[in-house]
Order: structure tokens, then C-alpha cells, then sequence
């Protein structure tokens, strides 16, 4: 994952899929902004989205499904109710039977970045919970790979 500053300067162009979520009332913790355990409940939420919508997952009778293998969040500042997020989402990363997401959450028509995310899914069969010898079906692969993003080389 790119360092924090690096995250830091992101913006929604960086992210090919976008989805809004407005906050509750019941998102709010006690220090009257968003609690950190609903980040991974939206990042988790947008990532299904897509691939429900995009890439022919069906939770309860796809062949395979993905295990949550990776999570990691950078908070940069606090989102919290009524406001509107907007949880935005790239792929790092498609490996054989494993994807590394970025997920950003910003608040609507405010340009710095509230969070990012990193989430690893790994894809396994239904019946094995093991991942398939010839990896991820097709069809999520070519979903996956609409969101992929070509980071600039190092010059480390």
C-alpha cells in the first residue's frame, strides 16, 4: 500500500467506481463522528456492490466467493452524520485467486480524502473453501479488472 501521504492526495479520478452512502444517526459513536468499525462495514459494502453488479456474484449460490483475507485503514479526518460519503473503489492488485482493493471515503462536495483502505479478498470454492487450482472464475476477473489501476513506478 502507498505510504500515507501518498494516500493523503487522493481524489475521486483515482477511483473508476463510486457509490453513496449517507450516514445515520447511528453511525455516530460517542465523540460525535462516524465510529472506525462502520469504515470496514462501508468498505465492505462498496466492494460487494461491485461485485454483485459487476461481476456476476450471487453471495448465497456462486460457485466461489471471496474470504476476507486483509484489512487496513488510514484515517485522515472525520466524516459523521447527516453528512453524505462517497466510498470510492480501485484494484491494486489481481492475482490469481487473490485481489488487493484501495477503497477512499470522502465526503460529498468536500475534495480531501476522510479515509483509505486497503482490503484483501482472496476467492475460494464453495465446496472446498480453498481456492481453485485455475483461480478466480473468469467472470469476476474480467469485473476485477475494469477497476485495476497501473501504479507509476518507483523511483526508489
Amino acid at each position: 500500500m502507498a505510504s500515507s501521504k501518498h494516500l493523503k492526495s487522493r481524489t475521486r479520478q483515482d477511483y473508476p467506481f463510486m457509490l453513496e452512502y449517507r450516514t445515520r444517526w447511528s453511525d455516530n459513536d460517542m465523540y460525535d463522528h462516524m465510529n472506525n468499525s462502520v469504515y470496514n462495514f462501508l468498505f465492505d459494502s462498496v466492494i460487494n456492490s461491485y461485485l454483485m453488479d459487476h461481476c456476476g456474484l450471487h453471495p448465497p449460490t456462486s460457485a466461489q466467493h471471496p474470504l476476507m483475507a486483509h484489512t487496513h485503514c488510514d484515517y485522515f479526518s472525520a466524516i459523521s452524520y447527516p453528512k453524505v460519503a462517497e466510498l470510492c473503489l480501485r484494484v491494486n492488485k489481481l492475482s490469481k485467486s487473490s485481489v488487493v482493493y484501495e477503497v477512499a471515503l470522502f465526503e460529498k462536495h468536500v475534495e480531501q480524502v476522510k479515509a483509505v483502505g486497503e482490503f484483501v479478498h482472496v476467492f475460494v470454492d464453495r465446496a472446498t473453501q480453498r481456492p481453485n487450482a485455475n483461480g478466480m472464475n473468469d467472470q469476476l476477473r474480467q469485473g476485477l479488472a475494469k477497476l485495476l489501476v497501473a501504479e507509476a513506478p518507483s523511483k526508489l
